[in-house]
């Protein structure tokens, strides 16, 4: 032992014990479970699918790293919980990431520096951002193994807090403060991301909402011409350009509708009905559903709207969505729309977990790029909680349960002539479901 190896000083005795801490334990990392990511990124390609969308204008002869090599440390490191550019400073000459990124532990080249992360991010143009976007849908179709045969898409926006000048950041007096307001869209059933859309920081226009619409739906059915698509959202989605599209695709469509003064005459004696009801059966409550035929003055058409009316003993409350599904209201209400609650647990994860509001570079194009790779994170951490076993916690657990339980795991790892041995700890309390997880992962291959 190298007696000038630092220890830690200052640490009381246990039981009489005195503790003895040097540094010298080895090649260790913290993040041993990135090597399960790493083999997910060579299943999905994710970080060959963004790069492909760049063009590399770099001298060849003084190229270290390739454009895919950064993207998919960038995108290992925000899974792992470092979403700072910054973070790669240090995570360079970490041994897991150095092998999750293809390169041998101690003989490889260390990883790249924040500076050249920072040149990556600010790469990208209007138009390669455009191409990424695509290829993200395409990557989206390309995850299932077979067609479907319905696909669902979850549509919202979320606030993005700004801090600085950053272009597209408006005021929000929602909000009361300086945001973005991105749009993402999700596919309810399986939870993947489809598309992420870095914007202002205001409500989307009906014009503007049919805009991104249309080109997820076109680029799903170039892989699909006739999966079933039906698209849900809150009311300010329920625009009549978002209604006559859908329609003219050939999609339905559920969508909240905000009361207006028309609405409210009419659900009137709806409210009446089921206050007095209440009252007679002596219920805290009661909820009942109607439907009528409505037309806007900006609609083009009349069409269903279905009416929530629910009394208590503090009076009526009632609520209207718009669509073009058949059924009982009940039903639509209930079970179709009411379920895209999720998509909140969805749009959390993404940012949340992989802090994607880390949108903090001057130009719209590097925060967008930013947006995309955190979707890729978004990504490899979905897989990962998909691999877990079936009917565990996992298969629910949030995505900071997993980067705990699965990631964030000691290792020490050491590269010998032949091979290279990665010791986990013993104590590991998790060992069955790491063992059965990263044997899914391998069944699912490239």
């Amino acid at each position: 032992m190298n007696e000038t190896t630092p220890y830690l000083p200052g640490l009381s005795p246990v039981v009489g014990k005195e503790l003895l801490v040097r540094f010298d334990g080895g090649r260790l990392s913290s993040d041993g479970g990135v090597l399960l990511l790493r083999e997910i990124e060579n299943g999905l390609g994710l970080a060959e699918v963004l790069s492909s969308c760049l063009k590399d204008e770099r001298d060849p002869s003084s190229t270290t790293h390739t454009q895919a090599d950064m993207i998919r440390a960038r995108m290992f490191a925000i899974a792992c919980g470092y979403e700072d550019c910054d973070d790669l400073d240090v995570l360079r000459f970490d041994p897991a990431f150095k092998l999750a990124c293809g390169r041998l532990p101690e003989m490889g080249d260390d990883l790249m520096s924040q500076p050249t992360l920072s040149r990556l991010e600010n790469a990208p143009s209007w138009r390669d951002l455009g191409r990424m976007g695509l290829s993200m849908i395409d990557l989206f179709c390309d995850s299932f193994k077979s067609v479907p045969k319905r696909i669902v898409l979850d549509i919202d926006d979320t606030p993005d807090t700004a801090h600085g000048g950053q272009q597209l950041t408006l005021f929000n007096a929602h909000y009361d403060e300086y945001v973005f307001q991105p749009i993402h869209i999700f596919e309810a059933t399986t939870s993947k991301p489809v598309l992420s859309l870095l914007r202002p920081g205001k409500r989307p226009s009906g014009q503007e909402a049919a805009g991104v619409l249309k080109h997820v739906i076109r680029r799903i059915r170039r892989h699909w011409p006739r999966v079933e698509i039906m698209v849900r959202g809150d009311g300010h989605y329920g625009t009549p350009e978002v209604m006559e599209l859908l329609e003219d695709q050939g999609c339905s469509y559920i969508f909240g509708l905000p009361g207006n003064a028309r609405l409210r005459k009419t659900g009137q004696p709806w409210c009446e009905d089921v206050a007095v009801r209440r009252a007679q059966q002596g219920k805290d409550k009661l909820r009942r559903f109607f439907q009528t035929d409505y037309q806007a003055k900006s609609w083009s058409r009349a069409r269903k709207v279905i009416a929530r009316v629910e009394a208590t003993s503090k009076g009526s409350d009632i609520r209207f969505v718009v669509t073009n599904l058949p059924g009982r209201a009940k039903v639509l209400y209930e079970k179709i729309y009411c379920a895209r609650g999720r998509m909140e647990n969805m749009i959390k994860d993404h940012k949340l977990y992989t802090k994607s509001d880390r949108t903090s570079c001057h130009r719209w194009e590097a925060n967008q790029f930013r947006l995309f790779l955190h979707t890729g994170a978004y990504w490899l951490l979905h897989r990962l909680r998909q691999a877990a076993p079936r009917r565990s916690l996992w298969r629910k657990a949030t995505f900071e349960t997993l980067r705990r339980v699965f990631l964030k795991i000691a290792a020490r790892i050491e590269e010998l002539k032949s091979r290279i041995r990665i010791a986990l700890p013993s104590s590991y309390p998790y060992r069955p479901a790491f063992i059965a997880t990263a044997g899914r992962i391998a069944a699912l291959g490239p």
